[in-house]
């Protein structure tokens, strides 16, 4: 079977798989659900969540012992000149215990929480986001959180420990012909006796040339007894039949240990499989909920040396009688950057404590960390390089050539790009949060826009419709966010005067900013948010799905909002304690300013843009209409076929599997 040869699927079967493996109850509270729905549910984050006292003891430990390391073991550098992780380094990550930072330490880890497993990550990843991928890939979707999710006793004994201190793990869903698609997944895993036989070739496997075990997700064939379906395995990667083929070279993360896996006849126990079959894609939807905080918790990371580097530089480097800082244009970047880093952080600390203290359901909040934090790091290290003009351009060893500082912006920019496409590019990100966002509409009223449902079933549709947006729609008139004096705790302490006087007048007394402001903008815009929301599945019902334009502006506003409440939050979270309170309120002000421009652009486009037209221009590229408009060029592509073959066999390539002991 050969790439192009795997079995067709209908846009409605990918659908239904994808839909199956969607988590489809809310037990507990979401915030940013709410937010959709048009509620701002301001006490499910306010006041901040904060971690215990022995939590934050435990993780600063480790956070000292981390930096130390990197300081004085990690040749970045090297990394980059190399492509590759020296051993050495990552055998002193494994002695250092970072392999198990989320692991439980009656597995031999450190159980470490979310919020500072996040920071460990965004420590290590600014020295090198080659090894921030290495430990994020093995913790956040590699064996570990699966098997703390949905594993067997016996097999968080038996490899657990491994994990926490020796092995390496890896996550393989995606095939050369199957990515966002898991309905078309063509490897299988063959029922045998006590084990399985798996067969497939697995494509961009992070981790997957170095790593001794691997979380595989394969095809049970549905049979007699068996429900079969897409379904994880932990898979040893020294087993008999499994060879990594190539190790991949991208553009970013030179040193990322990422291949091409190949398994042919490979024996599985049984007793390795997660969960029951055809739950797969469920595991790996719901190791993904905390899993993604990883890549916007280096994003926040990323943000914070963009700034420190547009500091530095911008009050060193003078055009024109000042330094560059002091321009406008220049000034306006640097605001951005510094806004923007504070806010990432603020939502990366928030969605953390929020998965630590599980009273929340963030499946939506980690989504919109992982689409805003990826998004904007991108747009900070792009203003970086332009900050640097061409020093940004010019590689850190060119400049140590010359003489001068060996600042990686331009590698920050390239090892940033990948984020928007790792775990969930920014496309299917938008569709899986919309998806979420109009859950409560699809559950009461779903019926009514499926073709497949009779006109019964659509007669109890529309009477459940009917009493749900009787309740509902009467909500999205009015809210706090009308009332001057709504959310009057983000408003600063004001300075003693003359009783008589108006307390309008009055002075801030700290230097505060006034936050409450911008609150009350997020309430109004989740109630507008919801309207559009409504008013679109209203005119467009059963075409909305193929709205992505649409779809993908709701989104991006809620991540706004999302934003600027944690912004907020954490900004008075930090004037309650002392800890730089009117600085942490400026840059939340300035922050929330910013988003509530772009977030008034995207809702003027909900009706205004070019959608229709883009989509005839695209018809036209398809079918020819413009290929005049290529000539003139040259293509310096190679030959080969646009997909690799897949077909499952046995390999003729050189097994370049590198276990680090």
């Amino acid at each position: 079977m050969t790439a192009s040869s795997v079995r067709p699927v209908s846009e409605r079967e990918a659908r239904q798989v994808a839909e199956a493996a969607r988590e489809q109850l809310w037990h507990k509270p979401s915030f940013a659900k709410e937010l959709f729905l048009g509620r701002f549910r301001l006490d499910l984050i306010h006041p901040h969540p904060a971690p215990a006292p022995d939590d934050v003891r435990r993780g600063e430990t480790f956070l000292a012992k981390l930096r130390e390391f990197c300081e004085t073991r990690v040749d970045a550098a090297r990394i980059e000149r190399e492509a590759r992780i020296p051993d050495e380094t990552i055998k002193g990550l494994k002695e250092l215990g970072a392999l198990g930072m989320k692991i439980d330490t009656k597995y031999g880890g450190l159980g470490l929480t979310q919020v500072y497993y996040n920071k460990a990550l965004a420590l290590a990843g600014s020295i090198s986001p080659a090894i921030g991928a290495l430990l994020s890939a093995h913790q956040s979707i590699g064996v570990p959180q699966p098997l703390k999710l949905f594993g067997t006793q016996e097999q968080k004994d038996l490899f657990l420990p491994r994990c926490a201190r020796t092995d390496i793990s890896a996550f393989l869903l995606t095939e050369p012909d199957v990515g966002s698609d898991p309905a078309r997944l063509a490897t299988t895993a063959v029922p045998d006796g006590d084990d399985y036989l798996l067969d497939g070739v697995k494509l961009w496997t992070t981790n997957g040339v170095v790593a001794d075990l691997l979380v595989v997700m394969a095809r049970v064939p549905r049979s007699e007894g068996r429900k079969g379906g897409i379904t994880a395995f932990v898979v040893e990667t020294a087993s008999e039949g499994v060879t990594v083929e190539n190790r991949n070279a991208f553009m970013g993360l030179r040193g990322l240990e990422n291949g091409v896996t190949r398994f042919h006849r490979v024996r599985v126990p049984a007793a390795n499989r997660i969960g029951p079959e055809g739950a797969g894609l469920k595991i790996a939807l719901t190791t993904l909920n905390t899993g993604r905080l990883s890549l916007p918790a280096m994003c926040a990371g990323a943000g914070k040396w963009c700034l420190k580097i547009a500091r530095e530089w911008s009050a060193a480097r003078e055009q024109w009688g000042k330094p560059i800082a002091e321009h406008e244009a220049v000034g306006a970047k640097i605001s951005f950057i510094a806004a923007t880093t504070f806010a990432l952080e603020a939502v990366i600390d928030l969605a953390s404590q929020m998965a630590d203290e599980d009273r929340n359901d963030i499946r939506i909040e980690a989504a919109l960390a992982k689409l805003y934090g990826s998004e904007m790091a991108w747009l900070m290290a792009d203003e970086l390089v332009q900050i640097r003009g061409g020093r940004g351009y010019e590689t850190a060893a060119s400049l140590a050539a010359r003489g001068e500082r060996a600042v990686p912006a331009e590698q920050m920019l390239r090892d940033l790009r990948i984020n928007r496409i790792f775990e969930g590019s920014t496309e299917i990100m938008h569709l899986l949060i919309a998806r979420e966002a109009v859950d409560a509409h699809l559950s009461v009223a779903g019926d009514l826009i499926d073709p497949d449902k009779s006109l019964q079933d659509k007669g109890k549709a529309a009477a459940k419709a009917g009493g749900f947006y009787a309740r509902w729609l009467p909500g999205l008139l009015t809210g706090p966010g009308q009332l001057p004096g709504a959310y009057p705790e983000f408003r600063p302490p004001v300075a003693h005067r003359h009783p008589q006087r108006k307390r309008s007048a009055q002075p801030p007394a700290s230097g505060h900013p006034d936050l409450s402001p911008h609150l009350r903008y997020v309430e109004r815009s989740a109630r507008k948010l919801a309207r559009s929301t409504f008013y679109a599945m209203s005119r467009w019902q059963g075409r909305m799905e193929t709205k992505q334009g649409f779809l993908s502006r709701i989104v991006d506003i809620g991540a706004e909002l999302f934003a600027m409440s944690a912004a907020c939050v954490r900004a008075e979270m930090l004037r309650s304690r002392g800890d730089h309170g009117a600085a942490a309120y400026q840059l939340a002000d300035v922050f929330c300013r910013q988003a509530r421009i772009r977030a008034d652009e995207l809702f003027a486009r909900l009706w205004t843009n070019t959608d229709d037209l883009d989509r005839k221009v695209v018809s036209g590229v398809l079918s020819g209409a413009y290929e005049w408009l290529e000539q003139g060029v040259l293509d310096p592509s190679g030959d080969g076929p646009w997909i690799a073959d897949a077909t499952p066999g046995p390999t003729d390539k050189q097994n370049v599997h590198r276990p680090i002991r």
